[in-house]
C-alpha cells in the first residue's frame, strides 16, 4: 500500500496491484481456459479487485504481509486435488500461516487426473 492504512478500496492506493489484476483480466480472455486456477497478488495486495477481476485465490485480504509459502501450499493442494474434487479456502487454511488474513478466495477445482487401467 502507497498510502498507510486509508482508502483500502481505492486501487491507486496500491502500488502494483493494477498490474496484478491486468494480468488476472488477460488470463482469463484466454479461449478454453475456463478451469484456469489463477493465484493472484503479493503482500498488501488489493484483494477484492483481485477476487473481481476473476482470480480463484489472492493475497492479502488484511493487507498483511504474507508467508512466502502460502501461495506454494495453495497451488500444491489444487495441484494434487482429484480434478472432480473443488478445493475450498477451508480445507486449505489451517496450514496457511496467517490463515485467510494472508490468504483467501472462492477455491478452484483440482488439476490431477487418476488414469483409470
Amino acid at each position: 500500500m502507497i498510502r498507510k492504512g486509508t482508502k483500502f478500496n481505492d486501487l491507486y492506493n496500491y502500488r502494483n496491484s493494477k498490474y496484478f489484476i491486468r494480468a488476472v483480466e488477460e488470463a482469463r480472455k484466454v479461449p478454453l481456459k475456463k478451469d484456469l486456477v489463477i493465484f493472484a497478488g503479493a503482500c498488501q495486495s488489493f484483494y477484492e479487485g483481485l477476487i473481481l477481476a476473476g482470480a480463484n485465490f489472492a493475497s492479502s485480504p488484511a493487507r498483511i504481509l504474507i508467508d512466502f509459502m502460502d501461495p506454494l501450499i495453495v497451488a500444491e493442494k489444487i495441484a494434487n486435488a482429484n480434478a472432480e474434487h473443488f478445493v475450498t479456502m477451508k480445507e486449505i487454511e489451517e496450514e496457511l500461516r496467517d490463515g485467510q488474513r494472508g490468504v483467501s478466495g472462492v477455491g478452484g477445482k483440482g488439476k490431477k487426473k487418476i488414469m483409470m487401467i
